[in-house]
């Protein structure tokens, strides 16, 4: 099969309004796209991190700007914990505040914002998978 990008990922300071962590994507093509998207804050701290952001929240936009998706706290569910291992994403620990959402995306451009709840700050990476 043809090479194909599998996964982008950003780290940085992440908190609330100017410390937002932000990342595009875009969707190309006639048929849909199914992502795992991943908002780790505590989930750095098992590769030495200091200074993570405790609670993450990731929120999914749209190109109308209109909200389409939501977690905080992933929850430790088994397709959620599928999802990472497919793709080899590192492991999290069921009762983790880290986020994570498997999306199934039609073509367009998508927004992903990742902040800090009760505005906590500190250390957050996004990754965005492809899982086909």
């Amino acid at each position: 099969p043809a090479a194909r990008l599998a996964n982008v990922s950003v780290r940085s300071g992440a908190g609330t309004g100017d410390q937002t962590l932000i990342v595009g994507l875009a969707v190309g093509g006639t048929g849909s796209k199914q992502v795992l998207v991943r908002g780790i804050g505590p989930g750095l701290m098992q590769f030495g991190l200091t200074g993570a952001l405790a609670d993450p929240q990731l929120r999914l936009f749209n190109s109308a700007g209109v909200q389409t998706n939501l977690n905080e706290d992933w929850g430790g569910g088994a397709s959620l914990t599928a999802a990472f291992s497919a793709v080899g994403a590192f492991s999290l620990p069921p009762t983790s505040k880290d986020a994570a959402l498997v999306l199934t995306l039609q073509p367009g451009t998508y927004t992903v914002l990742l902040t800090g709840v009760g505005n906590s700050t500190g250390v957050a990476l996004i990754e965005i998978y492809d899982t086909q």
